[in-house]
C-alpha cells in the first residue's frame, strides 16, 4: 500500500475507532493483537512500558522529589527504598528527610554532617534503640558489693560512682568494670561529692569533711551545724562549699580554710538539697555567669545569690502550695535555665528568668513518682517498682524498667541518675554507661546500665 493511501486508511480507521464504545475498542485491540506477529508484539510491549510504567521519582527534578518525600513517614520511606536501585539512591540522598525522622525520635542532629547516607544509617540505629526502649530491652543490671553497712550517699561523675556508708567508709567505683578504685575511712556519710583529687562528705555527726583520695587523709573539717548534713556542693573557682542540714540552715564555707562565711536562714524544715550552679539567663535579679545557690526543703525551694561577696539575701522562694498541703519530692534539677522538682501533683518546671511556672506535667498515677533527671527531650523518673523514661515533647511514658526492692530514703540521697547527656537527645554515642544506681537492703549497690546496641 502506498504511503498516501495508508495515511488515508489510517485516518479513516482512527475516526471509526474513536466512535466505538469502550467494549468495542477492547474487542478491536484484542483482534489486532491476535493478528500481530512477534515484531508487532515487541513494539507494543516497549511502548506500553513507557506509557503505563513511568518512574515519576526518576523523572522529577531532585528538589521536587525531596519535597514529595518529606510527606512520607520513615517506615514508608524504608519500604520505598526496596522498589529499585534508583529509588533507594534518591531516598537515601534526602538528608533533611532522615534528619527530621531522627529528630522526631528524640535524636540529636549535628547539622555540620551533610552525608545523606550517614543520616539514613543513624535513623536505622535510632529506631532500633527506641524499639528496645519500648520493648523494655535497652538496659541491663549489675551490682557493686563491698560495704558492710547501709549505703546512704551516692554521687556519680564521668564513669565513677562514689558511695558513702554507715560502715564509716567511702568507696570510689569504676562503673564499667565494677572495680573499687579507692576506699577510705570516713565518718558516717549522708552526702558525698568528689573530683579527681578530693572527696567532700556531709555526715550524720553534723559536720562536713574534705578527704584526699590518694592518701585517705582528712584535709579539712567544717564544724558548725547542729543537725545532720544532708547535702553538699562546692566550687573550686569560688573557693566555696555549701551545706544543707537538719538544723534548717544552709551554711557557706571557705573550701580551702574551713571557715564558715555565712549561715542562710529561712527554712522551716530539713534542708535536703543544695545546688551551686552558674546562671544562664538574664533577669532583674541575676545575669548569665552569676553563681546561684538553690536550697530545698520539704515544701520550699529558696534561691540565693552566691559570689565573692559573703552576705546574701534570698532572691525568691518557690512552692507548689501556699498552705503547705503539698510537699516536694527530695530531688531537684537546676541547669541555669530551668528549675524542676516533683510533687504529688506532678512535675513542676519553673523558668529561672521569671520564676514563673512553665508547666506542670501529670503522668498517670504520679503521686509516687520521683524525678531523677530532666533534659530538653527526655525525663528520667522512678517509683517503688519501675524506672521510667518520659518524652517531654508529648509528656508520655515511652519506657519502663523493673526495679528491685531498694532501700527507701526520704531525703533522696540513696538513688541517683547516671549519665544524663542523653536526656537532651540521644545521638548513638551517649546511650552507654550508667543509667540509675540505688542502695539495697543487703548493703550492695544496684546498677541499671545501657545495653550495647548489638
Amino acid at each position: 500500500m502506498e504511503k498516501k493511501d495508508f495515511e488515508a486508511w489510517l485516518d479513516n480507521i482512527s475516526i471509526t475507532f474513536l466512535s466505538l464504545t469502550d467494549l468495542q475498542k477492547n474487542e478491536t485491540l484484542d483482534h489486532l493483537i491476535s493478528l500481530s506477529g512477534a515484531v508487532q508484539l515487541r513494539h507494543l510491549s516497549n511502548n506500553l512500558e513507557i506509557l503505563l510504567k513511568r518512574d515519576f521519582l526518576k523523572l522529577l527534578p531532585l528538589e521536587l522529589s525531596f519535597y514529595l518525600l518529606k510527606w512520607l513517614d520513615p517506615q514508608t520511606l524504608l519500604t520505598c527504598c526496596l522498589v529499585s536501585k534508583q529509588w533507594n539512591k534518591v531516598i537515601s540522598a534526602c538528608t533533611e528527610v532522615w534528619q527530621t525522622a531522627c529528630k522526631n525520635l528524640g535524636w540529636q542532629i549535628d547539622d555540620s554532617v551533610q552525608d545523606p547516607l550517614h543520616w539514613k544509617k543513624v535513623y536505622l540505629k535510632a529506631i532500633l534503640r527506641m524499639k528496645q526502649l519500648k520493648d523494655h530491652e535497652a538496659f541491663e543490671t549489675s551490682s557493686l558489693i563491698g560495704h558492710s553497712a547501709r549505703v546512704y550517699a551516692l554521687y556519680y561523675k564521668d564513669g565513677l560512682l562514689c558511695t558513702g556508708s554507715d560502715d564509716l567508709s567511702a568507696k570510689l567505683w569504676d562503673v564499667s568494670t565494677g572495680q573499687c578504685i579507692y576506699g577510705i575511712q570516713t565518718h558516717t556519710c549522708a552526702a558525698v561529692k568528689f573530683d579527681e583529687q578530693k572527696l567532700v562528705t556531709g555526715s550524720f555527726d553534723n559536720t562536713v569533711a574534705c578527704w584526699e583520695w590518694s592518701s585517705g587523709a582528712k584535709t579539712q573539717h567544717f564544724r558548725g551545724h547542729t543537725g545532720a548534713v544532708f547535702s553538699v556542693d562546692y566550687n573550686d573557682e569560688l573557693d566555696i562549699l555549701v551545706s544543707g542540714s537538719a538544723d534548717f540552715t544552709v551554711k557557706v564555707w571557705a573550701l580551702s580554710t574551713g571557715t564558715c562565711l555565712n549561715t542562710l536562714t529561712g527554712h522551716t524544715e530539713w534542708v535536703t538539697k543544695v545546688v551551686l550552679q552558674k546562671c544562664k539567663v538574664k533577669s532583674l535579679m541575676h545575669s548569665p555567669g552569676d553563681f546561684i545557690l538553690l536550697s530545698a526543703d520539704k515544701y520550699e525551694i529558696k534561691i540565693w545569690p552566691i559570689g565573692r561577696e559573703i552576705n546574701c539575701k534570698c532572691l525568691k522562694t518557690l512552692s507548689v502550695s501556699e498552705d503547705r498541703s503539698i510537699s516536694l519530692q527530695p530531688r531537684l534539677h537546676f541547669d541555669g535555665k530551668y528549675i524542676v522538682c516533683s510533687s504529688a501533683l506532678g512535675l513542676y518546671q519553673w523558668d529561672f528568668a521569671s520564676y514563673d511556672i512553665l508547666r506542670v506535667i501529670k503522668p498517670p498515677d504520679f503521686s509516687n513518682v520521683s524525678l531523677l533527671g530532666f533534659g530538653e527531650i527526655f525525663a528520667l523518673l522512678f517509683d517503688n517498682r519501675y524506672l521510667y523514661i518520659m518524652d517531654l515533647r508529648t509528656e508520655k511514658l515511652i519506657s519502663r524498667w523493673p526495679l528491685p526492692e531498694y532501700r527507701k530514703s526520704k531525703r533522696g540521697s540513696s538513688f541517683l541518675a547516671g549519665e544524663v547527656s542523653w536526656l537532651n537527645g540521644l545521638n548513638g554515642q551517649n546511650d552507654m554507661g550508667l543509667v540509675f544506681a540505688t542502695s539495697m537492703p543487703d548493703h550492695s549497690i544496684h546498677l541499671v546500665l545501657w545495653k550495647e546496641h548489638g
